[in-house]
């Protein structure tokens, strides 16, 4: 098995994408809307990556937070809020909140479970910051830690419920961060103080969430030279000492212009600063072979994190349709009248 997530071209496999899959063995996959039509070819997608290797807990991923970040849309599936309602009702009642986010993630991961997804790339705990770029902005859960971290719990606490695992991101922190990693390298300058608000959510969070994912900022006040991607200093410092956090660590999108140099460079740079996975989005047949090339095998501990995190998070947890669409509807019943209280 090799340390890579990878996308996929388009809503079916092409012949060379299922032979280099069978070849390679990548620790799993990710999702865009590129790869989702409707709900029966999306379910036959993910049956079919999971027949490939024979894995019914096969890391199968996508981004979906509801808010702008949605892969799968209305009219097939259910529209959901950003995390921005979410802190707002906190500000009035916080135990309503944190039942709200709940049973909107709850409601949400019984519609990828549904699809045999297995892990959304959610919650985003970065505290939101003033003046900061807007490429987190509403995704936030709130600007002060603690809340956000109870509301992050909520999310990965719904997910579960419904059959999927969470990932916490973006570690050790993107909510500070003035520009957006998909586009150039933000360099936050705060000091070490002043980040211990930052990384609180993701500690509160260590010991509940099983995955996380790294972000592409430089922080001058932990290392001046490196990315927290590629920042042994800052991984093993900060997110595995500081913040406690021992689960599988996957990186952002190693493709974003944030980082330097070719994509198996990046992604040998990452695997030797303490990353376990490489996440690997856009299907470009080059890359994945070159990623292939350059990280030829997954670490033990890194296999163990892996088959840690995805214990439990097969098809076999999935409802039946019937089930999973009452139960979606008592969920979303619940999060309307709790959010409607503001």
């Amino acid at each position: 098995m090799i340390p890579a997530i990878f996308g996929l071209s388009g809503l079916t496999l092409t012949d060379d994408e299922r032979a280099f899959f069978r070849d390679c063995d990548p620790a799993g996959y990710i999702l865009f809307g590129r790869n989702v039509d409707n709900r029966a070819q999306l379910r036959a997608l993910t049956d079919e990556l999971r027949g490939l290797h024979g894995r019914d807990d096969l890391f199968i991923s996508i981004d979906q937070e509801g808010g702008r970040v949605a892969r799968m849309k209305p009219p097939v599936w259910a529209k959901y809020p950003a995390g921005e309602p979410f802190a707002r009702l906190y500000d009035v009642a916080p135990s309503s909140a944190i039942a709200a986010a709940r049973a909107n993630a709850e409601a949400l991961g019984l519609d990828l479970a549904q699809a045999g997804i297995t892990v959304d790339c959610w919650p985003c705990v970065d505290v939101r910051e003033p003046g900061a770029h807007d490429v987190i902005g509403d995704r936030a859960l709130g600007q002060e830690p603690m809340r956000v971290a109870a509301l992050g719990r909520a999310i990965l606490e719904g997910l579960e419920a419904a059959g999927v695992a969470g990932v916490i991101k973006h570690m050790p922190g993107h909510g500070r961060a003035g520009a957006d990693s998909h586009k150039e390298l933000p360099t936050v300058h705060a000091d070490a103080e002043a980040l211990e608000r930052d990384i609180a959510p993701f500690r509160a969070l260590a010991g509940r969430a099983k995955i996380g994912m790294t972000g592409h900022i430089l922080f001058p006040a932990w290392d001046a030279d490196a990315p927290a991607t590629q920042s042994p200093r800052i991984i093993a410092e900060i997110i595995r000492g500081a913040i406690g956090f021992d689960g599988l660590l996957l990186t952002d999108d190693i493709d974003m212009q944030a980082l330097s140099g070719t994509i198996p460079e990046r992604s040998a740079r990452a695997l030797a600063a303490g990353c376990d996975l490489v996440l690997n989005c856009w299907a470009r047949m080059d890359d994945m072979v070159g990623i292939a090339q350059a990280c030829p095998t997954m670490g033990e501990q890194s296999a163990a994190r892996l088959a840690r995190a995805m214990e439990g998070f097969g098809s076999g947890t999935f409802l039946s349709a019937d089930l999973a669409q009452e139960r979606q509807a008592e969920c979303i019943a619940t999060r309307d009248a709790l959010l409607g209280l503001v």
